[in-house]
Formats: structure tokens, sequence, C-alpha cells
């Protein structure tokens, strides 16, 4: 629909009055991206409460993972893809791609960063029950929205439809928990439903979001078995946890990407989709699994002898 385009044209102007117009996207595009919301859920998990965390994790993941599936069904196209003339693309989803990558950079609608989002800090706001963490919910919603449209990466009905989505999932995990009393039968209906993206959908977030899903659903088996770590209030044992878990994802992605050439990576063949699922599974396996066992070392550091 051209008015949008003429509307985020006129706001990539306007914006860019006030202040860095680019700056101002890529700020906001963190808060939804891969890297923030793992943060947001790290921080939850490692320093609150397991629990809450761990429930996060699925719905972060779940979006991920259903909003890809719904985009290639839709196939709608970026505004900077579709009107080059009239919109810049500030803030890719895969800056290491091109931008005309539809594989790399994913479809527009519905808009991704606008569903995580909500998801995210309203079951935060949920779990936590403090008015000011709802309040923060609903203005990190609303910028981050607003963000994507300047950002010339998603249309306004794309960024609607986006929060309509993230309570969506929200409200299909209160169902699940509601209808469904055993735990390994949510994980299970989580990852039957993951099912038909496989014979269709090729493009690169949902893969990711598939192995997170896989190393998530993995990891609290495993560490509910085999090491089951307590929540801490010790500053220097969160600040720890949270550091050592954000290295071992930044060093295991790079090292898991050396056996395999970089042509190869960014193809879209389903090896390649293959390889990025196996990837994120033993990362988010790592992190949230096996890694923890370190977490009562933590807790001496600071301590006096």
């Amino acid at each position: 629909m051209e008015w949008e385009a003429n509307l985020i044209e006129w706001l990539q102007k306007y914006v860019s009055n006030v202040q860095n117009t680019e700056g101002f996207a890529k700020f906001f595009d963190f808060f939804g991206a891969e890297i923030g919301l793992l943060m947001v859920v790290l921080i939850v998990m490692f320093c609150w409460k397991k629990t809450a965390g761990q429930r996060l994790a699925l719905i972060v993941v779940c979006v991920n993972m259903w909003l890809p599936m719904i985009k290639s069904v839709v196939l709608r196209l970026r505004p900077y893809m579709e009107y080059p003339d009239k919109v810049r693309a500030l803030a890719l989803s895969d800056e290491g791609a091109e931008a005309m990558d539809v594989a790399a950079q994913g479809y527009s609608f519905p808009s991704m960063h606008s569903a995580s989002v909500p998801a995210l800090y309203f079951a935060l706001a949920n779990e936590v029950k403090k008015k000011w963490l709802w309040i923060l919910a609903g203005i990190m919603t609303v910028v981050v929205g607003f963000s994507r449209v300047v950002a010339g990466m998603h249309y306004p009905t794309d960024v609607l439809a986006g929060w309509a989505l993230g309570f969506v999932v929200i409200g299909v995990f209160a169902l699940l928990d509601r209808y469904i009393k055993k735990e390994w039968a949510i994980h299970l209906i989580l990852l039957i439903s993951a099912i038909p993206g496989l014979f269709y959908v090729r493009t690169t977030d949902y893969f990711t979001a598939l192995g997170c899903l896989i190393g998530v659903i993995a990891a609290i088996w495993f560490e509910r078995k085999y090491v089951n770590y307590e929540d801490t209030r010790r500053f220097p044992a969160m600040l720890l946890r949270v550091i050592g878990a954000i290295l071992i994802y930044l060093v295991v992605n790079t090292l898991l990407k050396l056996p395999f050439n970089k042509e190869f990576l960014a193809g879209t063949s389903i090896a390649a989709f293959l390889i990025r699922t196996a990837r994120y599974a033993i990362i988010m396996f790592l992190i949230l699994g096996v890694y923890p066992m370190m977490f009562p070392l933590f807790e001496r550091v600071g301590k006096k002898a």
C-alpha cells in the first residue's frame, strides 16, 4: 500500500531533522533483536528466577519461530525492497548479508520485533507483578514498533499485526498452562507446531528459532536432572552468570561456523538451514543447560575466606 511507503518516507525525513535517524532505528532495533532478547532472558533466568526465565525463553523462541511461518505464507517484501526510491533500510535484520537478500533479511508481514517485545516484556510484567514494569512494557512496545517503521524495515500494518500476534502468543501459552498439565506434553506440542515450517519456510529466522527451541527444551530437562542450580541474589554471581553466558554465545557461535565456508552458510540450501538449526540448538543447550554447572564457583566470588 503506497500510503504506507509515503508515511515511512515522511517519517524518515522528519526524524532526521530532529536526531540521527539511523542511530535511533538501530538503538531500538537492539531490544527486539536476537542478542537483546537473549540478554533479557538471561538476566531473568540467571539473576532472578530460573523458572520464569525458562518460560520467557520458550515464549520468545516461539514468537520468532511462528512468525516466519506466517511471513512465508504472506510473502510481503520489506518497504525498502518494494520502494527503494522512497524508503531507506536503516537497521537490517542481517547486517552481514545483502539488503535485498530476502532469505537473510526475511519478509515484512508481520513484524517480528513488534511481536517479540510485547510477548517478552508483558509476560515478564505478569511474572514480576510490578506496575512500573507494565508501564515499561507498554512504552517499549510502542517505541520499538515505531522504530521499525522509521527504519524502513516494516510497514505500519506489519507493526500492528506484530503487536496483536505478540499478545496472541502469550494467550497461547496461558491456554497450554491451563489445559495441558504435563510439561513434556507442552514441549512436544511446541516442537510439533514447528514441523510445517520445514516444508515451505526458506528464511534464516525460522531455522534460527527452531534450533533455539530444540536447545532450550533440551537444556530445561538436562539442567533439571543433572545441574539443578539455585537462584542467587549475590551481585558478583549474577554478573558472572550473565557475562559468561554472553561470551559462550559469541565464542561458540563463531567456532561452530569455522568448518563451513561463508558462501555455504549464507546460502539457501536446506543443508545450510539445518546447520544453522543445529548450531543454535547447541548454543542454547550449552548456555542454559551445561554452563550453569559453573554457578557454584561464582557463588564463592567476593566471599571472605
